[in-house]
């Protein structure tokens, strides 16, 4: 049986928690050019972890995905694809449910991986919109105890 411990990020985890991000993100967002992704992954190491609540997911000392919260905001979740299934993600979401209780997030309406996910959470959807960066169609969630 793996042991997975839910633990709050620390500075340490960067590299792991970029590279969980980068590779999750061009398997759930294949219309992101490397560019963006390249762009991003710098605002997700300097702008978004700072000024998030992250917690990691760690699997025999190996950082595997992690949660950044803004209060009740899910402002991302990803996972090493290869932890895809395991009931990783369902535990770091529990994490941000203990915290915060209901939840919200926005996830694009491609991302099939991402919409299940939250929709097997009990995630329910409550408004759509364009994101303006990409042209891609968003769907905004909520997740209510």
């Amino acid at each position: 049986m793996m042991q997975v411990q839910i633990r709050p990020y620390t500075v340490a985890d960067l590299e792991a928690v970029l590279d969980s991000w980068e590779v999750a993100t061009k398997l759930a967002h294949p219309f992101m050019t490397e560019e963006f992704i390249a762009k991003e992954r710098i605002n997700v190491a300097e702008i978004y972890i700072p000024n998030t609540q992250t917690w990691v997911a760690e699997l025999e000392g190996q950082v595997e995905g992690f949660i950044a919260l803004m209060g009740n905001e899910v402002g991302a979740i990803f996972l090493q694809p290869n932890q895809h299934k395991k009931g990783i993600g369902t535990m770091l979401m529990d994490k941000a449910q203990e915290l915060h209780g209901d939840l919200e997030v926005e996830v694009f309406a491609v991302n099939s991986i991402g919409r299940n996910f939250y929709t097997k959470y009990g995630f329910k959807e409550i408004e759509e919109k364009l994101h303006e960066a990409t042209g891609q169609k968003v769907l905004r969630m909520k997740f209510t105890c």
